[in-house]
């Protein structure tokens, strides 16, 4: 067996590939010495260069031997022990990078060159390799393919070490009839508890202690690092670990870890409750290493990440609720009209037909407030001051408040302009007193103060905006009620949540106001305390006026007078909504006008070019299957000319205005709509464009 050993190495060590390359290097080196010899030898040039190559060719041929001798495993066998055990197994180096690995391993885990850098393996298996390099089975975690597996990290020789998914129970080795060494090889000695920190560990940037005893909660610690005193609050030798964590927190992990959960235990800690950390344990003969990981930060951002996608979410389906109610209220509004020509004051049917349109004219207003909520109402923002808008509104406020609710206003110094829809300010601080009114109500009255500041950066980030840019003009809304419970707080945003009694709230007062407040390009904060009341403030950015654009002032227009609403002309209407276009086209008709109706926005591109230059105002749904009302214009135009476009749709205009940027004679009309106010609309185009 021997001599056949030495056979193979022989046999090894003769490359056919090497011999070439030595030789091709020695015809080099001859060639490279043709100048020198042609020189002469007795020349220094030539003998230096000589004695030149002569070193080359010693260098290069000693090079090249050396490539030829077999390179020494660093542990003989080691990929012959991978592939003879049953479950996934792999020989990793201490960066990572996997030396050999068995086909289990392969299809479990796949084909990747290293272990988990990042991603949720990657703090177990850090901590699994800490222990293994101190001579301990480490235990870490590895999520592959969705699944997570429970592994073992051990020593292997220096600085290798050997990789297990232990999911099964482990299955004794098979070794092959070639490695009869391995097999008689004597068993490796127990390896002793840690007696100390590593110098890792006890430098690291989160909490580690070396503890004493069987149960981790409940055994001493022996040492800790300084960083564990930073995060929970302790760490002094002697003290029981589980001192540490929250009792009911500690109770939940000790569970956990009693039922084999391998990686981190999330746990709360004792000194603050509020703070999050993740809690490593690695265990080895009545001794545990422990690493407190503070992941406060994290959570919250994660917490704030989820709620604004919750938000999000909401508010998409709000509007598309609410664009679907629109049209429906369009369709009812416009049979409504059409009834009352039939039915008119002092018919039976009058007052029946009046409660339908009062019902329905409610709907609407909660349609706007889940369109301010969603954020897609349209808005027209102004110059507004916010002292006379609210001393305006205080009148009405005072009606609102009853007689057992004081209202308080106050004023500050230099209040500021801001850029708002004036209609939405108003309903929003309308919402925030009607709900600061039912609060004190509830326990017998009390007072509601509405504060206008001018506030800074830093005093806005004290009083609850954190990301406040410049100064901000604030309205606050508070009470002198019982408070809001902590544990609504997360809720009171959410449209139709309510704490109110059945049929008494919509739920829908907060939600409108943080659309609104969104909307508005600022920020909405609460600050409460039970048995103190509460305090909604509401941040809006400064307006500043240019001396290109000058604040505006705002004018009070007269009411129009009532005009004749027949008019002449060719309407291309186009709606998908089959009762709202034949309704619409119907009651235009009446008034003089000649309608070609179409269904889709391909419809209608073609009854353009049938038409062209012969059609004098164009309306357009947004929001259609197949072709929608902005590419229907863009390909309609050649065929319109200069023709008005009027858009209607139940959502805002903001939502599709910058699709129709270049295009000139738009206007827009949101639903719901009756048909006085469009027939209003068509007649204003057309005067515009004759």
């Amino acid at each position: 067996m021997v001599e056949q050993n030495s056979q193979d190495r022989a046999a090894r060590r003769f490359d056919p590939m090497t011999a070439v390359a030595a030789a091709c290097f020695l015809v080099a080196v001859g060639f490279a010495a043709v100048p020198a010899l042609h020189a002469g030898p007795t020349t220094m040039a030539g003998l230096l260069l000589l004695i030149g190559l002569a070193g080359v060719a010693c260098l290069g041929l000693f090079a090249l031997r050396s490539s030829a001798e077999p390179v020494a495993e660093a542990e003989p066998g080691a990929d012959q022990l991978v592939h003879a055990l049953t479950e996934p197994a792999a020989i990793a180096a201490a960066d990572g990078r996997i030396h050999a690995c068995n086909a289990a391993w392969n299809e479990t885990v796949g084909a990747a060159p290293r272990l988990p850098k990042a991603g949720p393996s990657a703090a177990s298996l850090f901590s699994a390799l800490t222990a293994a390099r101190r001579g301990e089975i480490g235990q870490a975690a590895l999520r592959t393919n969705g699944t997570e597996h429970a592994a073992t990290v051990a020593p292997l020789g220096a600085r290798r070490f050997l990789v297990r998914l232990v999911d099964a129970a482990p299955v004794p080795l098979a070794l092959p009839d070639a490695s009869p060494a391995q097999a008689a090889a004597p068993p490796v000695s127990a390896v002793p508890p840690p007696q100390a920190l590593d110098a890792f560990a006890a430098a690291s940037p989160f909490g580690a202690a070396l503890l004493e005893g069987e149960d981790p909660f409940e055994a001493r610690i022996v040492e800790a690092n300084p960083t564990l005193a930073a995060v929970a609050g302790g760490g002094e030798a002697g003290q029981a670990f589980g001192e540490l964590i929250d009792a009911a927190s500690r109770e939940d992990a000790a569970r956990r870890l009693r039922e084999g959960h391998v990686g981190a235990l999330e746990v709360r800690l004792a000194r603050d409750p509020t703070k999050i950390a993740h809690l490593y344990l690695s265990r080895s003969e009545g001794r545990w290493v422990a690493y407190l990981v503070d992941v406060s930060e994290q959570k919250q951002i994660e917490l704030q990440l989820s709620q604004s996608q919750k938000m999000q979410a909401i508010g998409q389906l709000a509007g598309g609720v609410a664009h679907d109610f629109n049209n429906l209220l369009t369709a009812i509004f416009m049979q409504l009209d059409v009834l009352a020509q039939r039915h008119p004051v002092g018919d039976p049917s009058y007052e029946g037909l009046n409660e339908i349109r009062q019902t329905s004219a409610r709907a609407a207003d909660l349609v706007r407030k889940l369109l301010a909520f969603s954020r897609k109402q349209t808005v027209q923002r102004e110059v507004l001051d916010l002292g006379e808008l609210i001393s305006e509104s205080e009148v009405l406020l005072r009606r609102v408040l009853y007689e057992d609710v004081k209202l308080e206003t106050e004023y500050g110094r230099n209040l500021p302009q801001v850029k708002a829809d004036r209609s939405q300010v108003e309903t929003a601080v309308m919402n925030l007193a009607v709900n600061a009114r039912d609060a004190v109500r509830a326990h017998g009255g009390g007072t509601v103060t509405i504060r206008l500041a001018r506030v800074t950066q830093e005093e806005a980030a004290a009083l609850g905006y954190p990301a406040a840019q410049g100064d901000q003009a604030m309205i606050e809304v508070s009470d002198d009620g019982p408070g809001i419970p902590p544990e609504v707080m997360d809720k009171i945003f959410d449209p139709f949540f309510t704490t109110k009694p059945v049929g008494e709230g919509t739920g829908l007062g907060l939600a409108t106001v943080y659309g609104i407040v969104k909307q508005s390009d600022g920020w909405i904060s609460v600050a409460s305390k039970p048995g103190e009341g509460a305090a909604f403030r509401i941040f809006l950015p400064v307006h500043i006026a240019t001396e290109e654009a000058p604040a505006a002032v705002v004018t009070v227009k007269a009411p129009p007078k009532a005009r004749d609403l027949s008019g002449a002309g060719r309407i291309l209407f186009v709606e998908d909504e089959d009762a709202i276009r034949g309704l619409a086209a119907k009651l235009l008709r009446a008034r003089g006008y000649e309608v070609i109706e179409a269904g889709s926005g391909e419809e209608a591109l073609d009854l353009a070019e049938q038409h062209a230059g012969e059609i004098d105002l164009m309306i357009s749904d947004v929001v259609m299957p197949g072709m929608q009302g902005p590419d229907l214009l863009k390909q309609a135009r050649r065929y319109l000319g200069s023709a008005p476009v009027m858009f209607i749709s139940g959502y805002a205009e903001a939502e599709f205005s910058n699709l129709l940027e270049g295009e000139d004679n738009i206007s827009f009309l949101p639903k719901p709509i009756d048909i006085k106010t469009l027939a209003e609309r068509v007649k204003q185009e057309l005067q515009k464009a004759a």
